[in-house]
Formats: structure tokens, sequence, C-alpha cells
């Protein structure tokens, strides 16, 4: 079955099984039923029947223009006509006349025209969508740009559509698409995208979609992708750490690259962290050597420990700097991922991304991060003597000068 086959067929599978014999409401009987729907002119109440009931929104409307019900409401009202084109029961005492006649609906199909419907229900392959009292469907492939898994999340929304399929009769058999007019308000939007679309440029966009590997932005009809290595500097686990579908975020073009897809012409590399400032440009001032400061230790390294002071502000803990004077073959030994410790800054070197650290409970002094690399054994030397005093060749020469002067005494 497409999804142009009749949608009286489709209601007809989706209808609830009665229980029990159910005759239709006629003229002059009361009956009770829940509003599910609420339009400019129109409330569509349900009241067990294979359609819903119809009533003039006057007979809800308080005297200073309030409604008196919403939906979910339960209400009770007396039948008092039956409308001729639908077949619907019609209740209270007055009526409005709806928006579409099935003269207009028809003009509309011909002319491709749109029209305006609320999403009803969710039904087997799609949506029901009411057009003031006349009962369409629209397939889900037709609902959105994209795929919705939970079609019932729409229930109670209001779209435009276009009627793809029109088959008159006592009862209309309409079928209407949302992702028609989308297309085409895309394609417009694209257009202008892409009259000022350039390398460098700063654009405002919408987050449609997170991947374990980036951010999916909608620049207006033209879609690009912040990688996750570009939505900050510091480090991100994942994209929805940071944002969320629907989300309006800042962004730089990074490359435009073309491509033989006619759906998507073009791969568009963005970034966040491009339009924000470096944490390094001010470290210096931030952190100077001898401050103390919080750290969360991000990794584990044999030679020492990252840890991070700042957001994208990263400093080592050297393998030498940790042990209090013990050897230790592996900073796990000492201090593990994850963890928050307080660590004093020995060194910052801004130009080459450096930041040298030693555990703040510990007795190093200061040394320059502009040195060799603290991986290097001099360094590593040169680190162990800072933290554990005097080398045997200087408590040498101390223990010399005393033997002379015991000598010259004698």
């Amino acid at each position: 079955m497409t999804e142009e086959t009749s949608f009286a067929a489709l209601l007809a599978e989706n209808e609830p099984k009665a229980k029990g014999a159910r005759h239709d409401p006629k003229v002059g009987d009361q009956v009770r039923g829940e509003i599910i729907a609420i339009d400019a002119d129109q409330v569509f109440v349900a009241i067990g029947g294979k359609t819903e009931a119809l009533m003039d929104i006057a007979n809800l409307t308080a005297e200073d223009g309030s409604l008196k019900a919403r939906v979910g409401d339960t209400i009770d009202a007396r039948v008092t006509s039956i409308d001729t084109d639908t077949g619907a029961p019609r209740l209270g005492q007055r009526h409005g006349r709806a928006l579409h006649g099935m003269q207009e609906l028809e003009e509309a199909y011909r002319g491709g025209q749109a029209i305006e419907g609320q999403i009803t229900a969710a039904i087997k392959g799609g949506v029901e969508v009411q057009i003031s009292g006349h009962r369409a469907f629209c397939p889900a492939s037709q609902v959105d740009l994209r795929f919705i898994e939970d079609l019932s999340s729409l229930v109670g929304e209001r779209h435009a559509f276009r009627i793809t399929k029109f088959s008159g009769g006592r009862k209309l058999d309409l079928v209407v698409s949302r992702r028609a007019l989308l297309e085409e308000a895309q394609a417009a939007a694209a257009e202008e995208t892409r009259a000022k679309l350039e390398v460098g440029a700063v654009l405002n966009g919408t987050v449609t979609q997170l991947k374990d590997f980036g951010a999916f932005v909608d620049l207006g009809g033209v879609e690009g992708m912040v990688h996750i290595s570009e939505l900050a500097f510091g480090h991100v686990r994942h994209p929805e750490d940071m944002l969320r579908p629907g989300q309006t975020i800042e962004v730089q073009v990074l490359r435009i690259e073309q491509t033989n897809n006619p759906r998507r012409p073009e791969k568009i590399a963005l970034s966040i962290r491009a339009l924000a400032q470096d944490p390094w440009s001010d470290a210096h001032s931030r952190f100077p050597v001898g401050t103390q400061v919080a750290g969360k230790v991000t990794r584990l390294q044999p030679f020492g420990a990252f840890v991070e002071l700042a957001p994208g502000l990263e400093g080592l803990i050297h393998i030498s700097e940790l042990g209090g004077g013990r050897r230790v073959t592996h900073p796990q030994e000492v201090i593990k991922s994850d963890q928050t410790v307080e660590v004093r800054v020995l060194g910052v070197d801004s130009e080459r991304r450096r930041i040298s650290l030693a555990l703040a409970n510990e007795g190093a002094e200061p040394m320059d991060a502009s040195s060799p690399e603290p991986a290097a054994p001099t360094a590593a030397k040169s680190g162990r003597e800072q933290a554990s005093g005097p080398g045997p060749d200087a408590a040498m020469g101390t223990f010399g000068e005393l033997l002379r002067e015991q000598l010259r005494q004698q």
C-alpha cells in the first residue's frame, strides 16, 4: 500500500474496536466527549463515534474573549445538526462555517496552495490532520525534512500543509504533505546563505543533530558540521555536554569542499572554538609562578600527569615532582585520573603552550617552563636535586673543609 492509498482505508485500520453495537448520535442526543483539538473557529470533540464532533468555538468563549475550556477537558453538549459535507455531528447552539469547504480545498489542491491544519493523532504510517472539520492523512515521510521517531509528540501542533491527493465525495479522501513546503522554504533560504558563504565568515545557525564526532548545524537551508575538536579549547567528551538540538549558536566557516552529491553539494567545516578567546593568551597573568590552584587530573602518562587548570589550559606534573623524594615508576602510584589535586605553578611558557606544575604539598622550587623538556634526563635530575636538597658532591665538600680545620688545630 503506497502513501497515496485511500485515507479511508488507513483510518479504518486505526479505528478502535467497539465493545458492542454503537449507534451514531442523532440530532437532539445529549453526548459527552473529550476536547482533542481547538483551532481558530472550531472545537473538535471525541464522542466515541467514527468522526469527531464539531463545535463552534463561540460556545466556549467567555464575554472577555477567553476560552472556558481547553484540550483534554470533558464537556457535555447536545447534537444540534449533522454536517452535510463530512457527516460529523455538530454540538452547541451556534455554528461557524468551516474555513475550507470542499470547493476551496479542491482549488487549493489544483493550485498547490498551502492550507493550515492541526495534527490530532498519530496513526499507522503517519499522522491524522484536521483541516476545519475534514480529516486528512500525512504520511510519516512527509511530516518533516527529517525522520521523526515518535510522531505522537506532534499531536496538537498546527502547521501549513500542501494537498497531494484530493478525492471528492460525501467523505473527502485527503493526503497532505508538510515536507514539500519545508523543502521549498529550505531551497530559498539556501540560495541566500550561499551568497554569503565563504571561509572565515561568521554565521548564526541552529543545531540539528548531535553525533559522537561532532554537531550538525543548519546555517539556513545549508548544513555544516562542527567537529568535536572545534567545539572548545578544552577537552569535550561528547557534543551533548555543550550543545542541544534546536539551540542557536554562532560559528565560523573553516573550509568549504564541493561534492558530487546534488542533495548536499558542499561539505562545510565549522568552528565554535575559533570565535572563543585563546586561554593561553593570558595564562601568565592568570597563573603566575608560585600560584597554588586546584585542578583536575585529565590523563596519566609514564612521564607525568596532566592537570586541567581552566578550560583549554593544561599543565604537567613531571614524574620527578611526584613521590615526595621517593622513587616513583608511574604517576598512578601517587594520583589517579579525574582526581582533583592542589598544585603549584613552577613555570609558564605561553608560546610553547606549556605549564610546569608540582603538587602543592611538595617542596620543589619554581623552575622556568621554557627550559628543556622535563622528560629529558638532565631536567629530571635537576628536578630531583631541587626536590631533595644538596647532592652528594656538596655534602663531600662540606666534610673536607671540616677535616682540614681539625688538622690545622692539631
